[in-house]
């Protein structure tokens, strides 16, 4: 489960360091598992939730019961997920993502785990990246369970609602724009086109549980994997959490690469507290790994 959560820091975190040493020692034995979450995409244009200038400080996310109450719901995420997606669905992969799509290549990695809804990990060229909250890119009918492409829905919606195209606050991370309720009344929603159920996008919303089949997978990846390698996470909701603790529970080594503190800081061996994608290609450059641009 996905709750809207705050936490604070403790003072006894373990302070971060600036020398991205430990990630290049972390993978040069191979077999990381990186887990990567927000953070990594925000160089490509997608906001984070919890850092600098985060989207939780403006923005509260539709929760899954929000979304399954009630029509009016349901018009005021699809209003500002289809204006969002205008602008999310071009995000491009950025030098982090290619940085461990290269790692991948050169076969140090075990595998790669990201709480991001976005595909820019795949975009990339990692292609086997677990999704952990799903896709953005597909949509699921909660009917008859139907999947569809994202683009197959956005052209119905543009033929639904011609000309629509109110002005955003700002985009956020699971690509919901901000709009007024004023700007979103007039929105037309439309019903899956097997069944005419519900549509909802194959994403993992705050309050609903990852399937647990999802969830055995990325553990099985924690067990098989040497270590574990979070990027770009804040680690603050249990989904991602869970993973760290237990690679630390196993004695396997924990390295973040986060710029602010993290949850799960006190269970790693370091935190790298450097901007994700300066950070990963000066650790390709140490390793002699060529970064694809």
């Amino acid at each position: 489960m996905r709750p809207t959560l705050s936490w604070t820091p403790a003072e006894d975190l373990p302070p971060g360091t600036t020398d991205p040493a430990p990630v290049v020692e972390l993978l040069s034995g191979g077999g990381a598992l990186v887990l990567s979450g927000a953070g990594i995409s925000t160089e490509s244009g997608i906001p984070d939730y919890r850092g600098e200038g985060g989207s939780l400080s403006r923005h509260t996310p539709m929760t899954y019961q929000e979304f399954t109450a009630s029509h009016e719901a349901r018009r005021r995420y699809w209003a500002r997920s289809h204006l969002g997606w205008r602008t999310f669905g071009r995000a491009r992969p950025n030098a982090g993502h290619r940085a461990v799509a290269a790692f991948a290549r050169h076969g140090l990695l075990a595998g790669v785990i990201t709480q991001n809804v976005d595909g820019l990990h795949q975009a990339a060229g990692s292609r086997d990246a677990v999704e952990l909250h799903g896709s953005l890119a597909r949509v699921v009918c909660l009917s008859c369970g139907a999947l569809s492409p994202r683009g197959e829905l956005a052209q119905r919606l543009e033929e639904a609602n011609p000309g629509y195209a109110p002005v955003a606050a700002g985009i956020n991370p699971d690509g919901d724009a901000d709009l007024t309720d004023e700007q979103v009344k007039d929105f037309r929603v439309l019903p899956c086109a097997v069944c005419g159920g519900v549509l909802k996008p194959d994403v993992v919303f705050f309050g609903e549980a990852v399937p647990p089949e999802r969830v055995e997978r990325c553990r099985a990846a924690v067990r098989e994997a040497a270590s574990l390698l979070v990027l770009g996470s804040s680690l603050t909701v249990m989904s991602g959490l869970r993973f760290v603790r237990q690679a630390a529970d196993a004695g396997k080594p924990v390295v973040i690469v986060n710029r602010d503190a993290t949850r799960g800081d006190r269970h790693a061996v370091t935190r790298v507290a450097l901007p994700l994608g300066p950070a990963l290609t000066s650790v390709a450059d140490r390793l002699g790994v060529s970064v694809e641009c």
